[in-house]
């Protein structure tokens, strides 16, 4: 990247240049932070503002964003998803050393190729298999008969459990344990018994899985993400759940068991859905929302109340407790009236 110029740049992604093909850019940055020698973008036109005031080298926009804009351009169709290519010319995230590091557990009867990174102190179990280009980082622990395929990077203190399956280039970031027991437990006369959990969790291809996310094991049959999905820190995935493909859930969402969500759909943060649910594909949920019964229809759905000065939320609240009564009244004023 440090080589490239402009001009290439619109050659390799079809863009319309006004300005310099042999001006070089060093870097990315946001249109108010960026300099000489770097190139910025603008997306959302909540920025637009910013473009007539940034000292950015080089700037790209969408055609119908850049009229009065005197600055380089680079006019491409969608500047967010080339500043998404461009940003892994700069990615700095260290890959550590092919080979195994002398401090980590590895099974005899593990497959680990040559091509694979195994960091220190990670441990691999028995009959585990990895694919090309697999890195397993410092800490982490990969149990029994678990298989990674090509590409795969688990990052540090990750914990997979036994017999679990993950496809080609899934990033799991630190901390995440995939294959835990789901919640699985029958009342004996007060007293709790657990139920063994036997399935597994299987992982599709290109899934990207954030820091301290937990996706339990199924009961009986699997719980199964699909290609392409994405899914934030923090998030609970139940036993049983089925997630569907490119489908994206935000930070601290929470998923009760055996819920199938469909393909790209949006959980935006702190959703709950509560178990034995559908959700078809193409559905966007927002914030906190709590989904308590199937969706069949794509869409966008709601639920909770915004917030409000402390004061207001209380009167508001008192007013929500009485709705039950007040329909009851309009109801008596209507059966009164058409009685009448």
């Amino acid at each position: 990247m440090q080589g490239m110029t402009l001009g290439e740049l619109a050659a390799e992604f079809s863009g319309e240049l006004r300005g310099d093909p042999d001006y070089r850019v060093s870097g990315l940055a946001t249109l108010q932070s960026a300099g000489p020698g770097q190139l910025a973008f603008l997306a959302n036109p909540r920025y637009r503002p910013q473009l007539q005031d940034t000292r950015a080298g080089a700037v790209l926009l969408r055609p119908e964003d850049a009229e009065g804009y005197a600055g380089q351009a680079l006019l491409v169709a969608n500047p967010y998803l080339v500043f998404a290519h461009l940003t892994h010319r700069f990615d700095r995230t260290p890959r550590p050393a092919t080979g195994v590091h002398p401090s980590a557990v590895v099974a005899a009867s593990a497959v680990v190729p040559a091509s694979a990174c195994i960091g220190p102190l990670a441990v691999i179990g028995e009959h585990v298999v990895l694919g090309e280009r697999v890195i397993i980082e410092s800490g982490a622990v990969i149990q029994d008969r678990v298989t990674i395929a090509d590409d795969s990077r688990i990052r540090s203190r990750v914990v997979i459990y036994h017999d679990c399956q993950l496809g080609a280039r899934v990033n799991v970031h630190a901390g995440a344990v995939i294959g835990g027991d789901g919640f699985g437990f029958a009342n004996e006369r007060g007293k709790w018994r657990k139920i063994a959990q036997i399935g597994r969790v299987v992982i599709h291809d290109d899934v990207d899985i954030g820091a301290n996310t937990t996706i339990d094991r199924g009961a009986l049959e699997d719980t199964v993400i699909h290609t392409g999905a994405i899914i934030d820190n923090q998030v609970q995935i139940a036993h049983n759940v089925v997630i569907g493909a490119h489908t994206a859930i935000a930070a601290c969402c929470g998923i009760a068991g055996s819920t199938r969500i469909g393909a790209y759909c949006v959980l935006a943060g702190g959703v709950g859905v509560v178990g034995h649910v559908e959700i078809c594909d193409r559905v966007q949920i927002t914030g906190m929302t709590m989904i308590t019964k199937s969706i069949s229809q794509p869409g966008s759905y709601s639920s909770g109340t915004a917030f409000d000065s402390t004061d207001n939320w209380k009167k508001m609240a008192v007013r929500l407790r009485r709705l039950d009564e007040l329909a009851q009244r309009v109801r008596a004023l209507e059966d009164a009236t058409d009685k009448s």
